[in-house]
């Protein structure tokens, strides 16, 4: 198939792009970086958001769109200048897409837009499903709702990919997560009872792929595993994993200060199951915690 990423340059656009090229498919990037890339076999690189740019003379039979493009969430302080731009990088990103999509004369069959699992809000006891439909109450859920609303009426399926928190070996959270371990300073953070819907990233670039192929899949599809844990029992088990100590916590006041509003990431969750990915036979390679932590710090 031919593939195009939007944003697939960040963690889970590398990871992806070098999982669908090991299955022989053919990648196209869409990047703002009007420089020359280094040519990799498999990959073309599509100038957007620029002036004057014209992805879609490139994009003609395309199979498949994935959209992960828009600015980190935790790469500074929510400021109300940082969050402006937060939302409006995805929802200029997704506009473009649809656009793209209803110019080309052979259009994709399937759109798959980045979503997360802070669309549900932050809860210590309910067990969230795709079913649950719920209304904002926070910074978070306001600009995935809006980031969803923005991807409908596409004019082709589209699939809603609800992250939630990706572990990675050397990239997103879990490096810094781990840090304090091989320091012997780890511990419980905050209350260490907030829910961690968590996926390792070989699971994401899977369940994406399994999206693609599977036309019955549309609408919101939770991409987190089948067995979330809460804070307390992560970090246990990333020390029994690594033979370290589970002893030093880190109090929530403390993040509240470092961080300031973007503490939520860390201090609040939820807990999240991926039902539609399972009622359509989808296989976790990682459906533990034990076995992603395992895998990802051996």
């Amino acid at each position: 198939m031919k593939i195009a990423i939007a944003g697939g340059n960040g963690f889970v656009g590398k990871a992806l792009r070098t999982h669908l090229l090991d299955q022989q498919h053919e990648v196209f990037i869409l990047s703002r970086n009007t420089q020359p890339y280094t040519p990799l076999e498999g990959v073309t690189y599509v100038n957007w958001l620029n002036k004057g740019d014209q992805p879609e003379l490139q994009l003609e039979g395309i199979d498949a769109i994935i959209n992960l493009a828009g600015e980190s969430l935790n790469s500074g302080r929510w400021s109300a200048a940082r969050k402006r731009r937060i939302l409006d990088s995805r929802l200029t990103a997704t506009k473009e897409i649809k656009r793209i999509i209803a110019v080309l004369q052979h259009k994709p069959s399937v759109l798959l837009n980045a979503s997360a699992v802070g669309y549900y809000g932050t809860s210590r006891a309910e067990t969230f499903t795709e079913q649950h439909r719920m209304q904002p109450t926070d910074f978070l859920s306001s600009t995935v709702e809006q980031w969803e609303q923005e991807a409908m009426n596409s004019g082709i399926r589209t699939v809603f990919l609800r992250f939630g928190v990706i572990l990675g070996k050397h990239e997103g959270a879990l490096p810094r997560m781990v840090l304090p371990y091989k320091l012997f300073g780890g511990g419980t953070i905050g209350s260490g009872q907030q829910m961690l819907s968590w996926v390792h990233i070989e699971d994401v670039v899977r369940a994406a792929l399994y999206c693609i192929t599977t036309p019955s899949l549309t609408g919101p599809v939770n991409i987190t595993a089948p067995n979330p844990v809460n804070m307390k029992a992560f970090g246990k088990m990333i020390g029994h994993v690594l033979h370290r100590p589970h002893w030093m916590p880190v109090p929530a006041f403390m993040l509240k200060l470092l961080l300031g509003e973007m503490s939520v990431l860390i201090l609040e969750g939820q807990k999240v199951l991926p039902n539609a990915l399972l009622e359509h036979g989808f296989i976790f390679s990682y459906p533990t915690l034990e076995s992603g932590l395992q895998d990802l710090l051996k």
